[in-house]
């Protein structure tokens, strides 16, 4: 039994939804690099983490590069690209913002789940584009999920079937036989 494989374009109601993620991904990478790159030092302090202001404002100017790639580029797929390196490097400094001496610890949580939340999307939005609206489509309507057909397998339980030693139950265990009376 062989399983077919089949490419199938999505349909695409009202717009490719791969480049309105994208899109939307690109919008929200210029907001947030913007409010980066403006107010590096309150976001630094209200995580905790005043020493990072200067990477968090170059951060900010990442964002809106990446962001105005995306918008612009007539294939985004590096710029969604670089949005993901971004996230990496977005959540490994937020992780070291988890230090115990940290007084803002649960902002930096936050900051963390909203970052992650985020790269998911960008790994979502990266992985459409790639397909290119194609997806792989498997035909496993031929098989069963047995080794053999039904009709070959029935009743193969209880032909020759002895049980094992070990799952009788031991002689000593066993009741008497009792003997009918003659």
């Amino acid at each position: 039994m062989a399983t077919t494989a089949t490419y199938t374009s999505l349909p695409r109601g009202g717009g490719d939804s791969a480049d309105r993620l994208a899109r939307g991904l690109g919008w929200f990478s210029i907001a947030l690099g913007t409010a980066e790159v403006l107010a590096p030092g309150r976001l630094a302090a209200a995580l905790g983490m005043p020493g990072q202001k200067a990477l968090l404002g170059a951060y900010g100017v990442r964002e809106i590069v990446s962001g105005i790639g995306t918008l612009t580029a007539e294939d985004p797929r590096p710029w969604i690209a670089a949005r993901v390196a971004g996230d990496a490097l977005d959540l490994a400094t937020l992780t070291a913002g988890l230090l115990a001496d940290n007084p803002r610890r649960g902002a930096v949580a936050l900051a963390l789940a909203a970052v992650a939340g985020v790269t998911a999307l960008d790994l979502v939005c990266r992985e459409e584009l790639q397909t290119d609206g194609r997806r792989i489509v498997r035909d496993y309507s031929d098989r069963s999920g047995f080794p053999r057909p039904p009709e070959e397998m029935r009743g193969a339980a209880a032909r020759d079937f002895t049980a094992p030693g070990d799952t009788r139950i031991p002689e000593a265990l066993r009741p008497y036989a009792t003997v009918e009376p003659t």
